[in-house]
This record gives structure tokens, C-alpha cells and sequence, in this order.
């Protein structure tokens, strides 16, 4: 048993800002942003860069849920689909149903909290496939979704569910409150995977689920949890996208779940799980955002910005697959 906890405890990364899952991205990071600033000089303008965070914070804070996800070994195909249907329910429940805002609100991070939760229970109870559960509950979700919608964008919403796409003045640049929220999002789940048991857990499945279990932790309770807070942080990331397009659109999030994928491998978390920081994935989707929005203002069409991206992507699995290699020697 105490070979078992030892092998863990090597296996789990220091929870560090700059460990050597989050130094390359970092770097990136900051070469994309001096490479820019030397392309344009509208770049490093305030309103510019509150720009890049406001256009993050959609994909960003699915990819917190995304992270959780895929630190434990899995991959979560179906959170674009599934925030999608909860932002569409919010809006119908508040503008067609009468329901006060801030329940609808409420009523719709929970119906996403019980998709994540009935991905779960397919995950742990049944042992089918992280890819091929969420592979199906995307096409459900996204179904359900315009059904549910009659194809039809919802307008007209209370301010309640718009207040997060308001700005507030900080310094000389206007920041809207939704960026805020994601970012202390951020902080919350950085605090709850580096600093209480609950996070070592995280780890620990993703490092040797097996292992983990012989030491004494809960595997499919930790699993079925990760998946249903992921779930519930997808219902956070749909009043988000409501906030920012002031409407509820069956359309939206059709991409967003290959973008979350995106900034939490450029974050550096290994999608085999175990390995990675939750402030990595920040970093991700924060180069993905600066490289579009460089891009953009050096007038370089949006194709090339996908092509670019994908690129990265490639490059930074090539990393971590190199890097597991090494670390079997």
C-alpha cells in the first residue's frame, strides 16, 4: 500500500503557476503577444486586449470544465451542445414561460450539471468510452436543443440574464463583469485542484485510476463528480453566452467544444490525463484569443487563423507524447 500512495504522490505534478507543463505555453504566449505588438500598434491598447478576454470567456470557462475532464483521462465531446441547450433553456424559461430570471438561471446550470451527471454514470456505471458517451450525448443535447427551440433564436430577455455582457470602467478601459466571473473561475477551481484533497484525487485517477482505488479513493464517485460540476460549469458558460449575444440561439457552441479541447491542450495538460494545470488552460485559451485577434488586425483572413491554430494543437500533443517517452526511460 505504501509503494501504491508513493507512486501517486511521484506521478501528481507540483501545483505550481510555472511547472513544465505551463512554461511552454507561457512562453508562447508571450511571443505571440511581442510579435503582435511589433505588427500593430493597436494591439497593446487597453480596450484591445479587454477585447481578447471578452472573446475568451465563453470558450474559456468551458474549458474549465473541459480541464477537470480530461485531467481524470477522459474527453468531453458534448459541452458546446450541451451549452448550448442550457442557454436556450434559460432564455424560453424566462421569455416564454414567465419564470423570474434568476431561477431560470438556476434551472438551467442544473439541467446541464445533470447531463454532465448522466455522462458520468455512462462513464462509471456502464465502463462505455468517455468519446463515445459524450460522442452521443452531443447529438442529444444538440438535438433537444432545436427541438426544443422550434429552430428559433429567443429576444427580448430580461437584464438579468444580459448583465454579465455589461462593462464597468477599470482604469481607462471598459471590462465586462462576465470576464470577471470567468476569471475568478479560474481562481476557484486553481485552489480547489492544487491545494485540497478533493484536486489530488483529480490527479490521482487520471495518473493510474487502479492505483488510486487501492489506496482508498472513491474512483467512480470522484469520476461521477468531475463530470457533473464539468456539466454544471457548462450551464456558467451558457448565461455567459447569453450575456455576450444578448439573445438564446440553438445555433451557438457548435465549434466550442473542439475550441475548449484546444486551449486546455495548448495549456499543457496531457489528454492522458494526470498531468496539467488548470491555469495552463487559461493560458491556452488566452494564445488562441491574442493569435485571432493579431491576426485580425494585420488583416490576415480568419482561414488562416484555424489553420494556424491547428498547427499549435498538433505541435503541443507531439510535446506531451515526447515528453511521456522520456519520462518511461
Amino acid at each position: 500500500m505504501t509503494a501504491l500512495t508513493n507512486r501517486l504522490r511521484a506521478a501528481t505534478p507540483r501545483l505550481t503557476f510555472l511547472s513544465g507543463s505551463t512554461v511552454g505555453p507561457f512562453a508562447a504566449l508571450l511571443l505571440a503577444g511581442a510579435f503582435f505588438t511589433t505588427q500593430s500598434g493597436q494591439f497593446l491598447a487597453g480596450g484591445n486586449l479587454a477585447l481578447v478576454i471578452q472573446q475568451v470567456m465563453v470558450v474559456g470557462t468551458l474549458a474549465i470544465g473541459q480541464t477537470l475532464i480530461i485531467l481524470t483521462g477522459g474527453i468531453d465531446l458534448s459541452c458546446g451542445a450541451v451549452m448550448a441547450f442550457g442557454g436556450v433553456l434559460m432564455a424560453k424559461l424566462a421569455v416564454d414561460a414567465g419564470w423570474p430570471p434568476l431561477l431560470a438561471i438556476a434551472a438551467g446550470i442544473a439541467v446541464c450539471a445533470g447531463f454532465g451527471l448522466v455522462n458520468g454514470l455512462l462513464v462509471t456505471k456502464i465502463s462505455l468510452p468517455p468519446f463515445i458517451v459524450t460522442l452521443g450525448v452531443l447529438n442529444v443535447a444538440f438535438a433537444l436543443t432545436h427541438i426544443y427551440s422550434d429552430e428559433q433564436t429567443i429576444s427580448g430577455l430580461p437584464s438579468a440574464l444580459t448583465s454579465l455582457g455589461d462593462t464597468f470602467p477599470f482604469g481607462k478601459t471598459d471590462v465586462t463583469y462576465g470576464s470577471v466571473l470567468m476569471l475568478g473561475l479560474f481562481a476557484v477551481f486553481a485552489y480547489v485542484l492544487g491545494q485540497t484533497a478533493w484536486g489530488r484525487h483529480v490527479y490521482a485517477v487520471g495518473n493510474d485510476s487502479e492505483a488510486a482505488r487501492l489506496t482508498g479513493i472513491p474512483v467512480q464517485r470522484r469520476l461521477l463528480a468531475v463530470y457533473t460540476l464539468a456539466g454544471a460549469v457548462y450551464g456558467i458558460a451558457a448565461l455567459l453566452l447569453i450575456a455576450r449575444t444578448g439573445v438564446g440561439d440553438p445555433k451557438a457552441g457548435q465549434t466550442d467544444n473542439l475550441d475548449s479541447i484546444t486551449a486546455v491542450v495548448l495549456g499543457g495538460t496531457s489528454l492522458f490525463g494526470g498531468r496539467g494545470l488548470i491555469v495552463g488552460t487559461l493560458v491556452g485559451a488566452l494564445l488562441v484569443g491574442i493569435i485571432r485577434n493579431g491576426l485580425q488586425l494585420m488583416g490576415v483572413p480568419s482561414i488562416y487563423q484555424i489553420l494556424i491554430t491547428g498547427i499549435l494543437v498538433i505541435l503541443a500533443v507531439t510535446v506531451d507524447q515526447l515528453s511521456r517517452r522520456r519520462s518511461k526511460r
